[in-house]
């Protein structure tokens, strides 16, 4: 029988074993020399950029991968449809709960700050998305959106292979994982994984002396004011770490995006995004994640507990990104390798699927549903047949979001370049 909690059954589909298990990580990210920083190091990168002139238009992505298949039918939710509710007596929302989007579509009656985003426009829906052929396996499946290889495996992610051709630098893509995500590996560059690490000063050596170190001193020669910059820089660093690790709680007053005690690890992940962003860190691409959601029992409680940690960080890190010049170049992407089975299961819980929804948000976003929902009656095995490929997707966000060819990086595939992000 299935573990009902799927928190403990994510420990045998872990992102981290996951990604060890991947021909990709193994392939490229080690073969390409794929480092990690610490997070100064990363904040440093703003620092050392500060007098290059770095265009302040440059976008940026943030990509959300939803380890272990999330459930779209109650994350959108059909709510008209009398076959959502005879396939899922138990599971399935009452109609009066969901958060309407539209006469037919709801979010989830957890996600109240994503349907504020809707509200707002800044929230994109793109439907029954997926691939070909679909495969089943948490392994193959999540191989095949992170390299965008429906085929056949290829050694190389889809923004790796972008990072191949532009020759970038090992900051232009970062991950806050433990292990670099396929994504971020191309053949000859890679991503980085960066950890959370302040300044570590020899026994001895305090704050204080450094800060002294710091100081410009009159008529001091070019290279000791160079120096000197440099130990003031060190500081500044180490007070945007601080301030990261030290943010209070999630509030909700303005719905901006903080952390604290009990905040889930995506709202930390999306937090570190956010000081980076705002520190002016040339990073492009960042990958965070959230587990679980491998329901295949006691889905309600569990899958409840995780759409609410979604909204709440993702909520709060687009109203935040909203704030700043910089932020307001951000667009994430949402998506989770499959979908679940249209019917429950005896267990109170929904068995590996196909297509599901995924959420594209931002300033610039120009929100609304893209696509078409797809049949719940028309199935194929009982699963839902998909609407839109997931290439469309990911051809749109190198198009728009990284000003890059997509058919380049699609292994030749013709996007269709969806309309979600506005003029301006």
């Amino acid at each position: 029988m299935p573990d009902p909690n799927p928190f403990t059954r994510m420990d045998t589909v872990s992102r981290r074993k996951f990604l060890l298990a991947s021909g990709v990580a193994g392939a490229a990210a080690i073969g390409t020399g794929s480092i990690g920083l610490s997070l100064a190091d990363l904040l440093r990168t703003a620092i050392r950029d500060r007098d290059d002139n770095a265009r302040k238009d440059v976008t940026k992505l943030v990509v959300v991968t939803l380890y272990g298949g999330n459930d779209g039918l109650n994350t959108v939710i059909p709510y008209a449809d009398p076959a959502y509710h005879s396939a899922r007596p138990e599971l399935a929302y009452a109609p009066e709960k969901v958060l309407h989007l539209n006469e037919s579509l709801g979010l989830n009656p957890l996600m109240p700050g994503m349907k504020r985003l809707w509200d707002e426009k800044r929230l994109a829906v793109v439907l029954g998305v997926g691939y070909p052929k679909p495969d089943r396996s948490h392994f193959r499946s999540m191989d095949i959106w992170q390299t965008a290889s429906p085929v056949r495996p290829v050694p190389s992610g889809w923004i790796g292979r972008w990072l191949d051709a532009e020759k970038a630098a090992p900051e232009t893509a970062v991950s806050f994982e433990p292990v670099l995500p396929p994504l971020l590996a191309g053949e000859s560059r890679a991503g980085s994984c960066v950890s959370h690490s302040g300044l570590k000063l020899p026994a001895g050596i305090d704050q204080s002396m450094v800060a002294a170190l710091g100081q410009m001193e009159p008529n001091e020669s070019e290279m000791r004011a160079r120096a000197a910059l440099a130990y003031a820089d060190m500081l500044k660093v180490e007070q945007l770490v601080r301030e990261a690790d030290d943010t209070p709680e999630l509030t909700d007053d303005k719905g901006l995006l903080t952390t604290g005690p009990g905040t889930s690890p995506l709202a930390r992940q999306l937090s570190l995004v956010a000081q980076c962003i705002e520190a002016g860190v040339p990073t492009q691409v960042y990958s965070v994640s959230l587990d679980g959601f491998d329901t295949h029992a006691s889905e309600r409680i569990y899958h409840e507990k995780l759409v609410t940690r979604l909204d709440r960080a993702l909520a709060g890190f687009v109203n935040r990104m909203a704030q700043t010049e910089n932020g307001r170049q951000v667009a994430v992407v949402v998506y989770s390798e499959f979908g679940r089975r249209v019917r429950a299961n005896a267990s109170d819980g929904t068995d590996h699927g196909t297509a599901g929804p995924v959420f594209i948000t931002g300033p610039r976003v120009a929100g609304g549903f893209y696509g078409e929902q797809p049949s719940l009656t028309d199935l194929d095995d009982g699963d839902l047949k998909a609407t839109m490929d997931f290439r469309d997707v990911f051809g749109t966000l190198l198009g728009s979001v990284l000003r890059a060819d997509p058919a380049r990086y699609l292994d030749g595939y013709d996007a269709r370049m969806l309309p979600v992000f506005s003029a301006g």
